[in-house]
């Protein structure tokens, strides 16, 4: 059964949600947070969580004896104006409070906000990981067709490669500082996965791409 179990409201009173799935099985099993939506251009990963979602709706037993988190859109702002950043214009993958963290020089699509964690979405997902302590964590961007990980991931990203057939990649080309993959998988040693899909792709055509992946990833 899938739940609405917290929400917040954002600087333009749109919604952040975090929704909880979990099997009937009483055995401890791990806790998985999916997020989709870090930057507001790219929202492929919001229909590919509700589509996960409404798949173990119906599908319990996929997810064995496992807890899966769920944040759809942790930038709803962004998707409605169709920008990189938040309301504030701020990157919230340059937001979180990581020893590398710094002030962006110029106010551009990479701005890293006044100060780390500064930022209404930043802060909700913080405290999420903190209430909840995932044991493995899953981003959704684009565009570049890879699997990138931060942590202790590389072998899970090894079999989400084989299933999705897209390419791991350990780094992403170019300097993140205060990215949430430093944040939660380099200084908090939680797996970190950012599967990054290709963009200007159909939704179905992602879905049939990763599915084998996800139910891999919610059963581990």
């Amino acid at each position: 059964m899938t739940n609405l179990i917290k929400q917040i409201k954002t600087k333009n009173n749109n919604t952040i949600q975090l929704f909880k799935a979990e099997s009937y099985c009483n055995a401890s099993g791990q806790r998985i947070l999916f997020i989709g939506v870090f930057h507001g251009e790219e929202p492929e990963g919001e229909p590919l969580i509700l589509k996960l979602m409404d798949e173990l709706e119906n599908n319990p037993e996929l997810i064995k004896h496992n807890q899966v988190l769920f944040i759809p859109a942790l930038n709803p702002d962004g998707k409605a104006l169709n920008k990189r950043g938040n309301a504030n214009g701020v990157d919230l993958n340059r937001n979180f409070p990581t020893k590398n963290w710094e002030l962006s020089r110029i106010k551009d699509e990479f701005y890293s906000g006044v100060s780390a964690a500064s930022e209404i979405e930043t802060k909700f997902l913080i405290e999420i990981i903190d209430e909840f302590m995932p044991d493995i964590i899953v981003t959704l961007h684009t565009p570049y067709r890879i699997v990138n990980y931060d942590g202790p991931a590389q072998d899970l990203v090894q079999e989400i490669s084989k299933l999705n057939g897209y390419p791991v990649q350990s780094d992403i080309g170019y300097p993140t500082p205060g990215s949430f993959g430093t944040y939660a998988g380099v200084e908090r040693n939680i797996p970190v996965i950012t599967l990054e899909l290709p963009d200007k792709t159909d939704i179905d055509i992602l879905w049939n791409e990763n599915k084998e992946a996800f139910f891999y990833i919610v059963s581990v």
